[in-house]
This record gives structure tokens, C-alpha cells and sequence, in this order.
């Protein structure tokens, strides 16, 4: 299984600490030349891992380079030194002193359901065997008997053992299953992949996902997009996994930060999803220049929703502001317990939610929930607390609405809610997700108003599934992941299952594969046959007087 990337040094760059060893304890530590290589800035790279007493001296022997060409890539090592299970980049070298000329690289992990070509003069193709593998199962897989395959490997017993390599003999109606032309298997265990690996199983479908991965990386900045090497990250571990599971994922990335986007129509043809890049600007440069019937995943901007009209192989990912709004009117209407309750929608005069405010009254009035409206600027907001007290009830609960995403704003609606519940009304507060992170707000004021609030993402810490990840990420990184590495994982997991179980048609089943990830819900749905998609997964959390924050 082939694995392709196009990675830059500050994706492999790894940190670790370094080892301590006395000189009386010193022995040079062999170098064995690493068969992984990675490309930057049309040059190629292998990728070492250093281990404990090796020396700069023996590792620029190996390579045939010296410590200046090691120094020019990775000059951390120039300042800091060697450092333990640090993975640096040295040149790979044609001739002495030049440098090889680029080339497509590959990583190549164990195959999934994959043999050798036959090479002339040869009479048997290798198999490599799965775990979860035997003789009858291979012999029913190529259609040779048992017995011929033992002959062929000498075994004397039916014991088979996982990545055994085994020669399975040509016969005259050829081996079924087989496609003559497909890459050969190589098996290769790396520190990352023994990090996240786990018994393989086999999947459904064709098995086979060909994926572009497009994001503004800014390679040759000072300081990169940490959140595009942290989704990128976050994918990387959905490719192990998938071929984990049997997948055979060909994965090619590419740094847009510059806004052109390096892809070939007739490599985008090839691919069965693109995810990315980012912005909603963009997206739709990409939309106007790709070949029609790409399918592109918007995997970040919540704004690039409008897409989806008129792009039927759009798929935007993030949940919109106004999906979110109406959630909250769908939540609002659930809770209604008792005709004593109000209902009042709070809004800024002069705000920039006109659209949003517009569709939560439609929204509401369509469900059949009475509501009031207030609206007030910032500057009276020390006049309002009577008026608003006035459209309550102390006789049951007041649910207010705000809708602003101005966090002054909202801090002033926050203030005066917290002073009416001191005068005796009972108000649960419904608002936007940004209101987490609204430095201003008192975490307690929002407990205070027992605040409900629908969410595009959230991490349940203590979900077992959360917690492999983080283990397992941390084990990989030596870092923990943060939300964009969870949306990259997540994205990448979806939708390379998507397309192993269904081929090129995948999107056809879109809107019937719902599924919780870690940190979002997947449910995609169509306004009509010519749109694309669009995800209505929402997360709800609220905030407890007892200062729980609890998952619904």
C-alpha cells in the first residue's frame, strides 16, 4: 500500500529530549540509512531518526554528505545538538557533492490486498499475509489450492504468521482477485506507525481512496500555519488508521498559501475527494477552475456555506452561523415546558444579523412559538433592566435568545440577565458558540444563566474513543492535539471510509451516513439536485448552576 506525500521540513521536524551519556560510557551507535525520504522545495530529503549515541560525525559518513549540508537544513542541530528520537533531514546525494534530482516520493506501508507483479521468467506472485489470514482463506483468494502453496513456500504445517511473505504459483486460468500491474507490497515500521498501529481489519467496498489535501502551510515563512500543520497532522493519523483497517489511501498535499493551487486537471480527474483549502474565497477560485465533478470538502470556514448553491460536488463541512441560530430555536421549542413561559429574542439595534435575525423569526413563527423581540444599542445598556423585566414573567421560565456576535454586546446582555436572576426571575440563556470564547464574560455569569449553547465542535474529554486519540497523538507528536488536528482527523476519517465503501460515487450516500466523530457530528444534507452539501451536525452543551458543562 502506497501512502504519497509531499511533506516540508516543518512537518518532520520533532523535538525530544535529549540523552545524557557520560564519555566513559560513550559507543558510537551503527547508522543505518533510512528508506524514507520526503520533499522540500524541489529537493529531496531522507528522513532520519536519530538514535541514542549516534554521532553527527558517523550519521554524515553514512549519507556521504557533510555536517554544513546537515547544518543548512536542520539548524537546530547546528545550536542544540543531536537529540534522541529527533527526526532531521539529510540531502540525498547523486553524485558526491550533488544534489539527486527531485523526485516523487513515496512511504510505503503494508498492504491491504495487494500483490506482487509477476516479473518475467518468474512463475508465482508474493502475498503478504493479514493477521486475520489463513491458508484456506488465501487459497480461496487466488484460487490455488492449498497444498500448491505449501509446496511453493516449503511449510510443513499450516501455521502462517502476520506480514509473512508467501509465493503463490501462477496456474492456467490466471489468479482470481488479482490485477496483473499493481504496485508491489513492501513492509516497512517506522517509529510513527508503531505509535498508532492496531490489528488491521478488513473493509468494505473497493478499499482504495486517491485524496488531495490542499492548505495554506506558508512552508518557507518564519512561522507556518500552526493550524494547518495541526490538521495536517490530525489526518495523518486517519491515513495510518484507515490502513490500518485495510484501506489503501494515496494522500497528495500541497501548500496554497500563495493562493494558486499546483493540481493538474487530470490529477484532480484522478482524485475521488479534495479537502480544502480553506478560506471561502478560495474555495470558490477552486470551484471555478477544477474540472466539473471534483468533490470539494470545505473543511474550516463556516462562511463558505453559500457554496453549496449551484456546486453539487461541494461539501461544506463546518456548521453555518444560521444553522447554528436554528438549532437553538429547535432546542428552545423542546424545552418549552408550560404556556407561562416567554420566549424573547434580544438583538443589537444597527447589528450585522439582519439575515440571522430574519431566519430565527421565521424559524420561530414557522414552529408556532410566541416570542418578543428586544433590541437596545450598547450606550443604554444601563437603561434596560426595567423594560426587560417588563416582558418577563416571575411565574415561570424566561428563555432569551441573543443574537449578536459582538462580544461587547453580549457581555451587556450577559451583565443585565445576572441582575435580573438577583431579582427573583428565571432566565436560561440561549447563544451563540462564540460566546466561549469571549474573554470579557464571567464563566460564572454563564452558569448563572444556565447558559445553553449550540456548537460546530466539542471534545468529550471523557469519551474513550477521545481518549485513544489523545494517547495516541501524543505518543506520535510529542504534543496534544488541538481542535484543528481533531477536524483534520475527523474529515479524513469520514470521508476515506465514504469512499472505500462506495468508489467515485461516494457523495451519493452522503446524506445517509450520518455519524458522530470525536469533536463533530456529520449529517449532511441537499437543498436541491444541482447544490452540494451541507452539514446540519450541531453539539449542545449547558452550562450548570452547579458549574457543570455537560454534553446533551
Amino acid at each position: 500500500m502506497k501512502h504519497l506525500f509531499y511533506i516540508p521540513l516543518f512537518l518532520i521536524l520533532v523535538s525530544a529530549a535529549s540523552a545524557e551519556v557520560s564519555a566513559q560510557d560513550y559507543t558510537p551507535v551503527p547508522v543505518t540509512i533510512s528508506k524514507e525520504k520526503v520533499r522540500m522545495d524541489g529537493k529531496v530529503y531522507y528522513s532520519h531518526i536519530v538514535l541514542e549515541r549516534q554521532t553527527l560525525y558517523s550519521i554524515c559518513k553514512a549519507y556521504n554528505v557533510t555536517m554544513e549540508q546537515i547544518y543548512e537544513v536542520n539548524p537546530s542541530v547546528k545550536e542544540e545538538g543531536l537529540k534522541k528520537n529527533a527526526i532531521i533531514l539529510i540531502p540525498a546525494t547523486g553524485e558526491k557533492g550533488q544534489i539527486a534530482e527531485p523526485v516523487q516520493v513515496t512511504i510505503e506501508t503494508p498492504a491491504a490486498d495487494t500483490a506482487r507483479q509477476p516479473v518475467e521468467g518468474e512463475d508465482y506472485i508474493i502475498h503478504v499475509v493479514k493477521w486475520y489470514e489463513d491458508l484456506d482463506a488465501i487459497s480461496e483468494k487466488y484460487n490455488v489450492s492449498v497444498e500448491e502453496i505449501k509446496t511453493a513456500n516449503g511449510l510443513k504445517g499450516r501455521k502462517l504468521k502476520r506480514r509473512q511473505q508467501l509465493r503463490i504459483p501462477l496456474t492456467k486460468s490466471g489468479i482470481a482477485g488479482v490485477e496483473h500491474g499493481s504496485d508491489s507490497t513492501a513492509v516497512s515500521d517506522s517509529v510513527a506507525q508503531e505509535a498508532v498501529s492496531g490489528p488491521a481489519i478488513a473493509a468494505i467496498g473497493r478499499n482504495e481512496v486517491n485524496a488531495i489535501l490542499l492548505l495554506p502551510f506558508n512552508a518557507g515563512a518564519e512561522k507556518p500555519r500552526s493550524g494547518s500543520i495541526d490538521f495536517y497532522c490530525g489526518a495523518l493519523m486517519a491515513v495510518k488508521q484507515s490502513g490500518d483497517k485495510g484501506m489503501d489511501i494515496e494522500l497528495s498535499v500541497y501548500d496554497v498559501e500563495d493562493g494558486t493551487v499546483p493540481v493538474t486537471d487530470e490529477r484532480f480527474k484522478e482524485s475521488d475527494i479534495v479537502i480544502g483549502p480553506v478560506s471561502a474565497s478560495a474555495l470558490a477560485r477552486l470551484l471555478s477552475g477544477c474540472p466539473a465533478g471534483t468533490k470539494v470538502v470545505s473543511p474550516l470556514d463556516h462562511k463558505a456555506e453559500y457554496l453549496a448553491e449551484g456546486h453539487p460536488g461541494f461539501i461544506q463541512v463546518p456548521a453555518s452561523t444560521l444553522s447554528l441560530y436554528g438549532d437553538l430555536a429547535g432546542w428552545i421549542k423542546e424545552d418549552l415546558k408550560v404556556p407561562d413561559e416567554k420566549v424573547i429574542v434580544i438583538y443589537e439595534k444597527g447589528s450585522r444579523n439582519i439575515e440571522e435575525l430574519g431566519a430565527m423569526n421565521t424559524i420561530l413563527e414557522k414552529d408556532g412559538i410566541p416570542f418578543s423581540t428586544f433590541s437596545y444599542s450598547i450606550l443604554e445598556g444601563r437603561d434596560v433592566q426595567t423594560p426587560l423585566m417588563e416582558m418577563m414573567t416571575d411565574k415561570a421560565v424566561n428563555r432569551v435568545l441573543v443574537m449578536s456576535e459582538s462580544e461587547a454586546f453580549v457581555n451587556d446582555v450577559v451583565r443585565n440577565l445576572n441582575l435580573i436572576i438577583h431579582e427573583e426571575y428565571d432566565v436560561v440563556l440561549y447563544a451563540s458558540s462564540k460566546i466561549r470564547g469571549f474573554e470579557t464574560i464571567e464563566v460564572d455569569n454563564l452558569h448563572n444563566t444556565r447558559l445553553h449553547t449550540s456548537l460546530s465542535y466539542y471534545i468529550d474529554y471523557e469519551n474513550a474513543d477521545v481518549k485513544d486519540f489523545v494517547k495516541k497523538y501524543r505518543a506520535l507528536y510529542n504534543t496534544e492535539p488541538t481542535p484543528f488536528a481533531f477536524q483534520g482527523y475527523d474529515i479524513a476519517t469520514f470521508f476515506f471510509q465514504l469512499c472505500a465503501d462506495y468508489g467515485k460515487d461516494w457523495e451519493r450516500h452522503l446524506g445517509s451516513s450520518a455519524r458522530s466523530m470525536l469533536q463533530a457530528d456529520f449529517r449532511f444534507m441537499k437543498e436541491g439536485e444541482d447544490d452540494g452539501f451541507v452539514n446540519t451536525g450541531v453539539r449542545r452543551i449547558v452550562y450548570g448552576p452547579d458549574y457543570s458543562v455537560t454534553l446533551e
